[in-house]
C-alpha cells in the first residue's frame, strides 16, 4: 500500500471516533503539557538564582574571618582580618582587579520623625564596581572621603524610600548611631537575595564605620574581584598562601579565614537547579507513560472492532507489513496531535504561571523537541504490540469474525 493511501485511511479511522481519539489523546496531551510547564518552571527558577547571585558581583572572592573553637564547638568569628591584609592581597597577588575592606553591622536610622534598623556597611569606593552596584542619584565615594573620614553615606532604595518618602535624600542629613552623616548618592535597586537586601543598606567609607560607628579595628569581610581572564581557584589558593603567611599560621593548622568562591556558588547553584528541573521533568513525564497505556488500550479495541476489515485486506492482498503500517501510523498520529495539543497546553499553563504567580517560566526551545519526540516515541512504543497483533491475524480466522 502507498504511504499517502495508509495516511488517509488513518485519518479516517481515527475521525470515525472522536470521542474515542481524542480520549486516547488526552493522556499525551496532559503529559506533554505537564513536562513543558514543569521544564519551564525549572528553568525559570534556574535564571531567578543565577541572576541573584550574579547582581552580587563576577569573578568575586569573598576572604571571611574563620569562626572560633570553643570545646570542640564553632562558634562566633575570629577578629583576623585586618586592613593590611587587603592592601596585601591588592598589591602582591595577580589576577586581581580591585579589592574592597568590609565592615558590617545593623543600626537605627533616623531622618527628622522616620527611623528604620537596616544594615550599615562600610566600604571602599571600589566597592560599587566589585558588587556591581549602579547610582542612581548623586554620586558614590571619592578617594578623599576615605581618606578622611568624611560623614558621608549613600543609600539604598529601600531604605532611601523609608525615610524620605518622595523626597530628594541628596545633601540631606541622617543620623547613624547620632552621628550625623550627608546622603550623598542612592543606589538603583537590585531586588531581594532571599539571605540578604542589597537595597536595604547604608554604605559609608569603611574608616568612618570602623572609628566612629563600630569601634572596631577588624574587618568583617574583604570582597575581590578577579580580573576577566583570571583563573579564580588559582586567585583563590594564592589568597590562602598569602594570609595563612601574615596570620603566622603552622602547616598542620586550619585557617583562621575562609576564601568563597562565587564560581564554585554558581557551579553548586547549576547543579541544584538542574536536579530540580530533572526531578519535575521526570515526575511530569510519568504522565506520558500513562498516556502511552491509554493509546495501547484503544488501538486493542480498535483492532478488535476492525477484525473483520482486517481479514478482507488480507484476503485482497494486504500483506502483513501493511497491516503494521496501518495500525502502527494510527497511533504515531494520535500521539503526535497529542503532542502538539500538549505544547499549546504546556504554553499556557507556563504563561499562566508566570503572570499569576511569583514563579518565573522560561520555555526552552530543547524542551519543546524533548516533549515531541518522546510523545511520538510513547505512540511508537505503546501502538507496536496492537499493530503487530492486527499483522498476525490469521485472514481465514478474521474473515469469519462477528
Amino acid at each position: 500500500m502507498l504511504l499517502w493511501t495508509i495516511i488517509k485511511v488513518a485519518l479516517k479511522s481515527l475521525l470515525a471516533n472522536k470521542l474515542r481519539t481524542l480520549l486516547a489523546m488526552l493522556g499525551i496531551i496532559i503529559g506533554v503539557g505537564a513536562v513543558i510547564s514543569m521544564l519551564a518552571l525549572g528553568a525559570g527558577a534556574k535564571k531567578q538564582i543565577m541572576e541573584r547571585i550574579t547582581a552580587m558581583g563576577t569573578n568575586l572572592l569573598v576572604v571571611r574571618p574563620g569562626g572560633e573553637r570553643r570545646g570542640g564547638v564553632r562558634s562566633g568569628s575570629r577578629e583576623s582580618l585586618t586592613i593590611k591584609d587587603a592592601q596585601a592581597i591588592i598589591s602582591t597577588i595577580d589576577g586581581i582587579a580591585a579589592v574592597s575592606p568590609l565592615v558590617r553591622g545593623r543600626a537605627q536610622v533616623t531622618y527628622y520623625n522616620e527611623n528604620v534598623n537596616t544594615t550599615i556597611s562600610g566600604a571602599a569606593l571600589t566597592y560599587f564596581d566589585i558588587r556591581n552596584f549602579e547610582i542612581d542619584k548623586g554620586r558614590g565615594l571619592t578617594a578623599n572621603e576615605e581618606k578622611r573620614t568624611s560623614r558621608v553615606a549613600i543609600l539604598g532604595a529601600n531604605t532611601a524610600e523609608l525615610l524620605f518618602k518622595n523626597q530628594n535624600p541628596i545633601d540631606e542629613h541622617i543620623r547613624i548611631k547620632n552621628v550625623n552623616f550627608k546622603v550623598v548618592g542612592v543606589l538603583k535597586p537590585k531586588g531581594d537575595q532571599g539571605w540578604f537586601n542589597p537595597d536595604e543598606i547604608v554604605v559609608v567609607p569603611y574608616p568612618t564605620a570602623m572609628k566612629q560607628l563600630f569601634g572596631q579595628a577588624h574587618l568583617n569581610e574583604i570582597d575581590i574581584k578577579a580580573a576577566p581572564d583570571a583563573n579564580l581557584k588559582r586567585v583563590e589558593d594564592d589568597i590562602s598562601k598569602l594570609l595563612r603567611k601574615r596570620h603566622r599560621i603552622i602547616d598542620d593548622a586550619e585557617n583562621d579565614f575562609h576564601v568563597r568562591n562565587q564560581a564554585e556558588i554558581i557551579d553548586m547553584a547549576s547543579t541544584f537547579t538542574r536536579t530540580f528541573t530533572i526531578l519535575l521533568g521526570g515526575i511530569a513525564s510519568i504522565s506520558l507513560i500513562v498516556g502511552g497505556i491509554g493509546i495501547m488500550n484503544i488501538m486493542l479495541v480498535t483492532v478488535t472492532e476492525r477484525t473483520r476489515e482486517i481479514g478482507i485486506r488480507k484476503a485482497i492482498g494486504a500483506k502483513d507489513r501493511d497491516i503494521l503500517r496501518q495500525f502502527l501510523l494510527e497511533s504515531i498520529l494520535i500521539s503526535a496531535i497529542g503532542g502538539l495539543l500538549g505544547i499549546v497546553t504546556g504554553f499556557a499553563a507556563a504563561i499562566a504561571l508566570k503572570e499569576f504567580t511569583n514563579f518565573q517560566t522560561v520555555i526552552e526551545t530543547s524542551s519543546i523537541v524533548l516533549s515531541l519526540s518522546v510523545s511520538t516515541s510513547v505512540g511508537i512504543f505503546f501502538g507496536y504490540y496492537p499493530a503487530l497483533r492486527a499483522a498476525r491475524l490469521d485472514p481465514i480466522t478474521a474473515l469469519r469474525y462477528e
